[in-house]
């Protein structure tokens, strides 16, 4: 019997999760579980917006924290869902629980420019933005749409947490980190290169379309003005701060990401100033300082 066999690990499983951590997990999801009980509907909408970040950071770290890619443009990703989950209910009908899955298949960086067009003015509101009428809540649960899209989205981070870290434990995870820290190498040992780029890719590109979907039924309200360069380098920076290439970093960063938001928009507030970027840049330094 090998050592592996004695504590009850297969060789190359990479073990079974220790006790403890999957206990303390368990915690955490019973304590998020509960925050729509205690929590005001200005707290409650902070929280969705923390676990949308984080489903968002996810996607992003898997594209550059494992696979070594650089992305400045995820943001577009994240307009695209939100755009297509905004469409589909206002002008199509579509229950919103079935318009997020749709809008996982994101399309073009050029969508918020797109979506200012006068030719597509009718369908997305223009610069004006489109606003959703709140949605009823599905199979009859007595609660608060507020309180069904927080545990929605809290529902979709765990699943997609739990899908994510097994396949970065497998043979799928260990060849994109291959690929990330000895290209070559790693082509030379027959890993395909382009086909697992291309792959993470277009993971990434639906986790964050995913977040902007559920981010859409959030504030009820897309605007071309709520997705452009600074929400792709804050993802950037999101997982910059909570840690490349770990999944419960995207956590810690989301919360990051929600207060530099807060902070920004609050100091061009204060200031009245247009120069918004500025105020911007140096929120972020101080961040990372």
């Amino acid at each position: 019997m090998t050592p592996a066999d004695r504590h009850g690990q297969r060789p190359g499983s990479g073990g079974r999760i220790p006790v403890v951590p999957l206990l303390l997990v368990l915690v955490l999801l019973g304590a998020l579980a509960a925050v729509p009980l205690l929590a005001t509907d200005f707290q409650l909408f902070r929280f969705t917006n923390i676990l949308i970040y984080a489903l968002a950071l996810i996607g992003v770290n898997l594209l550059v924290g494992y696979n070594g890619q650089i992305s400045l443009g995820h943001g577009a990703f994240y307009a695209a869902g939100a755009y297509t989950t905004a469409l589909l209910v206002v002008h199509a009908g579509v229950p919103h629980w079935a318009a997020v899955p749709v809008a996982t298949f994101a399309f073009g960086a050029a969508l918020p420019t797109l979506a200012k067009w006068k030719g597509f003015e009718a369908w997305t509101g223009g610069a004006q933005g489109l606003a959703l009428d709140e949605p009823t809540v599905p199979f009859g649960l007595a609660l608060r749409f507020d309180q069904w899209i927080y545990l929605l989205a809290l529902l979709v981070l765990t699943l997609t947490f739990w899908l994510t870290f097994n396949l970065m434990r497998g043979r799928v995870g260990r060849a994109v980190i291959a690929i990330r820290d000895h290209p070559i190498a790693a082509q030379s040992m027959g890993i395909h290169n382009v086909y697992y780029k291309a792959a993470i890719f277009g993971v990434s590109a639906m986790l964050v379309g995913l977040a902007g979907g559920l981010a859409a039924l959030s504030m009820r309200f897309v605007a071309p003005g709520m997705f452009g360069l600074f929400l792709s380098f804050g993802l950037l920076i999101g997982i910059a701060v909570g840690g490349l290439g770990s999944l419960s970093g995207a956590l810690y960063g989301a919360v990051c990401l929600q207060l530099i938001f807060l902070v920004v928009g609050a100091s061009a507030s204060t200031l009245r100033t247009a120069n918004t970027p500025l105020v911007y840049g140096v929120v972020l330094i101080v961040f990372l300082c």
